[in-house]
């Protein structure tokens, strides 16, 4: 009847979201609830925020400690139902190794002659340099997709990185996440994507259609009018040679309609 599978992520430290499942022998009505306590805590607090989503239990508590450090207390986990045929189900969690970043933020793109900046916001919440970025980038193809791993660029509140030698003439689309130190944490958690942020002109492959489809077809056209006017001015220029043959044979065809119109008469 204990919950069992009892997962929990500590978002950006900030909140912790635990999710679990109902005991296999638990009825269908059981209520659990999560409660929680860690070092320098007074009591045990308990969570408030649930949800039930196919089956599975699901809540989230606020989780920050007033400084910010690479190593934290474990956390002491209670689920529990008020029914005593409920069976508890106890569990520590090291924070340090369910951490997750927020994904970034105010991703912006600018292009200077041949080069594309990417920057994006600086999480505010953990340790300065326990965050390193990955950018992928690609220009529409994304089995060509390129990343590129920013271990520190920061400027003015923002990190960012640049790619040079870029085609004035591709669109390309960047997404960036965060992911956490080793030597910080030893969690492999890495935030969710950032939202696909483009920048440049994707050739209209419409125009391109029909400029294929329109030059052959004007080439021909010319080629035809072309050969039509060259003719004609061959012919100007030198006039067919009659044949003397043909004339012969019509003053001939002549002379002899005259001698029997002659005879007649």
């Amino acid at each position: 009847t204990a919950a069992v599978d009892l997962s929990c992520v500590w978002h950006n430290l900030e909140y912790m979201v635990c999710m679990w499942r109902p005991g296999e022998n638990a009825s269908s009505d059981t209520n659990y609830t999560l409660f929680y306590w860690f070092d320098g805590l007074k009591n045990h607090e308990k969570c408030n925020n649930y949800s039930v989503h196919q089956g599975i239990f699901s809540c989230i508590f606020n989780l920050s400690f007033p400084e910010v450090t690479n190593t934290y207390p474990a956390i002491s986990i209670l689920i529990r139902d008020d029914s005593e045929e409920i069976r508890p189900m106890c569990a520590s969690k090291n924070p340090t190794t369910i951490v997750k970043p927020a994904t970034p933020r105010q991703v912006t793109l600018s292009k200077l002659n041949d080069e594309i900046y990417v920057e994006w916001s600086e999480s505010d919440t953990f340790p300065e340099n326990c965050l390193f970025y990955e950018v992928v980038y690609h220009n529409g193809d994304l089995a060509t997709a390129q990343i590129i791993k920013v271990i520190f660029h920061y400027l003015v509140g923002k990190n960012y990185t640049s790619i040079p030698s870029v085609d004035p003439n591709r669109k390309y689309i960047f997404k960036v996440r965060a992911k956490l130190k080793p030597e910080c944490y030893s969690s492999k958690l890495c935030s969710d994507w950032s939202e696909e942020k483009s920048i440049g002109e994707k050739a209209d492959s419409t125009f391109c259609f029909v400029l294929i489809i329109t030059i052959p077809l004007i080439v021909a056209v010319s080629t035809i009018i072309l050969l039509v006017y060259l003719k004609r001015l061959k012919i100007l220029i030198l006039p067919p040679i009659p044949d003397p043959r043909e004339i012969l044979k019509r003053m001939f065809g002549e002379q002899n309609e005259d001698s029997q119109v002659s005879k007649k008469l």
